[in-house]
Order: C-alpha cells, then structure tokens, then sequence
C-alpha cells in the first residue's frame, strides 16, 4: 500500500462518515474563524484608526503643558504638575516660532454641551472646541459646506461656527442649507460659516457631534476653569523637524519663562510617537486575541484526537485486515494521519473564509473600512489546520500502528 493508496482510502473513509467529518470539520472551523476572525478585525479597525489619523503626518509635532497627561508617578515620586498653556502664550509662540506658517491652536471647552436652533436641541452630548483656522487641516478634517474660519474671526473672537455633520442631522431639515443659520449654545447666538464632513466613530473627541468655534470666542466662554489650549506644529519638509523641535523648546522656555536647569514646564510629542503608541497597543491586542484562537483551537484538537481514538476502536477489525495483506505499521500510521490532516484542513478552509467575513464586519462597524484580505493570516491559518491535524492524530495513528494483527481480526 503506496502513498496514493493511503489518501485514497483515507478519502473513501471520510465519505462514509460524512456526519462525523462534518460535525469534526465544523469544530475545527470555530477555532480557526475565531483565530483568523479576531486577527483580522484587530487589523481593520488599526487601518481606519491609521486612515484617520493621516492627518497628522509623520512631520508634525505637539505642545501642551507638562503633566496634562494626568497626575504620573515617575520612579515613586509625584510629577509635578504645571499651568496650562494661555492662549497669549499660544499666541505669542505663532508670533516667534518662524520655522512653520501651519501651526494649529486649539482648547476643548466641553463635550455635554446642548445646541438649540428654534424649537429643535440636541442632546446634552456635543463636544465643543475653540480652534484657530490650521485646526481642521491639523485633525485631517474636511470642509463639506461653507468655509473656514478667517485670522479676523479667530483674533477678533466673532461668534461664528462650524458644526458636524451630527448636528445637521438633529437641527435641520434634510434639504435646509445650514450655512448662514443661526445656532444658539451656552445663552449666545452664532452663525454657522460652515459644515464638516462626515467621518464617523474615529474623528477626535466628540467624531461628528462637535462645534468649533474661534480662539478668541471661545476663551470667553471658559468662566469655571483656565484653558487649556494645545499648540500643533507642522514641518514642511519631514527632515527639520529634529530641528523645529530645538528651536520650538527654546522659544517656549522663553515664553513660560523656565528657570535656566529646571525642566520644561511643557511636553513636545512628535506625532510618530503618537503612531508607535498604537502600533503597541494594536500590537498588545493582536497578541490577546492570538492567545483566545489559539486555545479555541486547543479545544478543536482535542476533539478532533476523541473522534480519531473512537475512529480506530471501529476500525481495529480492518487494521488488521490491510496488516494481514501486507501494510506495514508506518503506513496505517500514515493512513489515519492523513484523515486527520483532510478534516482538519476542510474545517480550515470554512473557518479562514468565515474569520475573514466576520473580521471585515466587525472592522466596517466600527469604522468606513475598506475590504481586508489578510494572507497573512490565512497562510498561518492553513499551516494551523495542517499541524493541529498532525498533533491530534498523531497518537491514534500509532495507537493504530501498534495494534496486533491477529488480535484486531478477532476484535468484535
């Protein structure tokens, strides 16, 4: 009895039992979908975390006060926590730092903020921003109606504003023009200049349920705590930012006036740490969710191994039928392997088309995705379904092997 022989038999076999193949198959199919599915949902959701997040770029980089991130411990001892930027500090860094002409203000006032317009009010759930007119552009926003705001609106603190596209939705009729309208927030009329373009979960505090307004407008509106206002950098030419970064710290100990030896009273991020902090974490996940397949699978092989042991106790007549005809113990070994091999790599093929399927669901719920064809989770998934075959077939293979010829033709 050849190789071919043997995965002849081990199909003709397969075909008899076509319940239990299907029923092995499908138990092998749940491991690999969820091992391939959650993998590839981890990389869709990173693709519209990426995709919007390009608006950064890799040459642009961020200043906000010292310690904004939250009260961290450095080593057991308090980090000290220092004013925010003032928006006359914001301002005077534009004035001295000559290296960029795209520099980005911007404060969060509030994200529970209700607009009304008329008889219509949202819920209390808007995010409100006051930014100068580099924002949008630093957020990789876009304008879908209307315009920008102007430098005299941002210096003068006129009461104009650009909505999201969620508040067209709860305050305007579906063919009303919102450009030119007027919205009413915290007692005070503004005019809406221009509208946003819808971009869903992955847009920044507040995604499309969010108004800005000007600097200077906003800063009125901050009456129970100081702003804080983060400044955004953005370099041209990615090869001076090393640079812009040296002379963006020194213009700024200058503004916050730090004593020559102390530490900045203000953090510089550049927008690539940003970028390697969620490869990390995405990174992190994948790892997790790597670990829930595999032991998903763990529980495949170990029932696909049942199926076989209980195969061989069926078939312990016919081993002994096919030793008697001459077939060595390296082919029956051989034999129920391949069985084994073909379930696994059957199930694996329904599992990997499944994971795939659900991964790019759950990926385009989350976010407008495009379609995820991972090969590189398909390639390992097929390498999965081959060795999880190997492994649990292994030991009833050479359960089978061993078995005495003259005591398996006895055997009832």
């Amino acid at each position: 009895m050849n190789l071919a022989e043997n995965i002849r038999v081990g199909l003709v076999n397969i075909r008899a039992n076509l319940l239990r193949t299907i029923l092995t198959a499908m138990i092998v199919a749940i491991g690999i979908c969820s091992l391939v599915g959650i993998l590839t949902s981890i990389d869709g959701i990173q693709k519209v975390i990426n995709s919007n997040m390009s608006g950064l770029g890799a040459n642009s980089f961020e200043i906000e006060e010292q310690g904004a991130s939250g009260r961290e411990r450095r080593q057991g001892v308090q980090q000290k926590i220092y004013p925010p930027i003032t928006l006359r500090e914001a301002f005077r860094f534009v004035e001295k730092f000559t290296r960029s002409n795209e520099i980005s203000i911007h404060a969060d006032i509030t994200g529970t903020m209700e607009v009304k317009r008329f008889s219509e009010k949202t819920n209390p759930n808007i995010s409100l921003t006051a930014a100068n007119e580099h924002f949008i552009i630093s957020k990789g926003l876009d304008i879908a109606e209307g315009r920008n705001f102007t430098s005299r609106e941002v210096q003068n603190g006129i009461n104009v504003a650009i909505i999201g596209d969620a508040l067209r939705e709860s305050l305007f009729e579906t063919n009303e023009d919102p450009i030119n309208q007027e919205i009413t927030f915290f007692g005070t009329r503004y005019r809406i200049v221009g509208m946003l373009a819808k971009k869903g979960g992955f847009s920044g505090p507040g995604g499309d349920r969010r108004v800005l307004v000007p600097l200077v407008t906003g800063s009125r509106l901050f009456t129970w705590q100081d702003p804080r206002y983060r400044i955004s950098v953005f370099m041209k030419d990615p090869t001076e930012i090393s640079a812009a970064i040296g002379d963006a710290t020194g213009i700024m100990r200058s503004i916050r006036k730090d004593p020559i030896g102390k530490e900045n009273s203000f953090s510089i991020e550049r927008s690539e740490s940003i970028a390697d902090n969620l490869d990390e974490i995405s990174g992190k996940v994948r790892l997790a969710g790597a670990v829930v397949g595999f032991i998903t699978l763990l529980g495949a092989s170990i029932a696909l191994m049942n199926i076989m042991m209980v195969s061989v106790t069926e078939r312990t007549r016919e081993i002994g039928v096919r030793k008697a005809l001459g077939a060595t113990a390296m082919r029956i070994k051989q034999q129920f392997l391949i069985e084994a091999v073909v379930i696994c790599i059957l199930g694996g093929t329904v599992g990997i088309v499944s994971g795939i399927l659900i991964g790019n669901l759950v990926a385009n719920l989350i976010g407008e995705g495009t379609l995820i064809i991972p090969w590189l989770w398909m390639i390992m998934g097929l390498i999965v379904c081959v060795g999880v075959g190997l492994l649990s077939g292994v030991i009833p293979a050479t359960k089978a092997a061993k078995l005495d010829p003259i005591e398996s033709l006895r055997f009832e």
